[in-house]
């Protein structure tokens, strides 16, 4: 395989993976955006105990003990959010530049040179 052709190969796959890497990070902002709301309503609240989720079933728990885990789920969940952009930028740059590399190569000068070189090699 040339080395054009592996060079967009692994730009599909770093496509692909970049399409993966956006869904995960769309997830993880839904998630934040939901447990900041979460978290502000439970600030607002002057009630002692509020309901939360147990699995399948709510369970009434002690108001400050049910914000202190939502905080705790909302820091993770921010941290994991700024990891996965981090992955998303430095996917971004490595694609940018194989779209350089391939651009460079598919030129009508750099074909026209690889041809002279193939047709000198036939010689």
């Amino acid at each position: 395989m040339s080395d054009v052709s592996q060079s967009i190969a692994e730009f599909e796959r770093g496509r692909a993976q970049l399409a993966g890497i956006s869904a995960q990070k769309q997830q993880l902002s839904v998630q934040a955006e939901s447990l900041g709301a979460s978290i502000e309503e439970i600030r607002k609240t002057k009630e002692e105990k509020v309901y939360k989720f147990a699995g399948s079933i709510m369970l009434l728990a002690p108001t400050p003990e049910v914000l202190a885990d939502l905080e705790s789920r909302k820091e993770s969940v921010d941290l994991r959010l700024k990891t996965v952009e981090k992955q998303e930028n430095i996917l971004v740059d490595k694609l940018n530049k194989l779209k350089t590399e391939i651009e460079k190569t598919q030129s009508p000068q750099a074909r026209e040179k690889r041809k002279n070189e193939d047709e000198s090699e036939g010689n």
